[in-house]
């Protein structure tokens, strides 16, 4: 008895999905769909060329006012972190040292394929990587 309730009012609810009735709504014809065209940002004819050898108009100061617009001040380290860093030898740094790292007049000593192997080998479980006594 109770399946056939719950039948008949499974029934009703489908039925409530016809035509007829609240959720007779109209829907956008999915065929009458168009694309509309492209933003296009005019020229300005105000601007003029810069004259050859004159002085960039973007200075570094005006670079660095950008940044910190769009991103804010440099935020203030805490004493943790500057704790870490210089404990890490950033005042030992050199200067463009990540300008330095591809540069092909650095000599590099080959460790060989073996290392390169190692080194690109994916992330495992270390099951092959077990010492096993004899």
């Amino acid at each position: 008895m109770r399946k056939l309730v719950v039948a008949a009012a499974l029934v009703a609810t489908l039925s409530a999905c016809g035509s007829s009735g609240v959720f007779n709504r109209s829907r956008p014809d999915e065929m009458q769909v168009t694309r509309q065209a492209p933003l296009v940002i005019p020229p300005d004819f105000a601007l003029v060329p810069p004259a050859p050898g004159a002085a960039p108009t973007v200075t570094p100061e005006a670079s660095r006012q950008a940044m910190e617009a769009m991103f804010g001040p440099p935020a203030a380290r805490s004493a943790s972190e500057a704790a870490t860093l210089s404990a890490a030898g950033r005042d030992n740094a050199l200067p463009g040292i990540r300008s330095a790292v591809g540069d092909p007049a650095i000599n590099l000593v080959d460790k060989g394929a073996t290392t390169r192997d190692i080194l690109s080998a994916p992330e495992g479980d270390g099951q092959y990587g077990r010492a096993v006594a004899n």
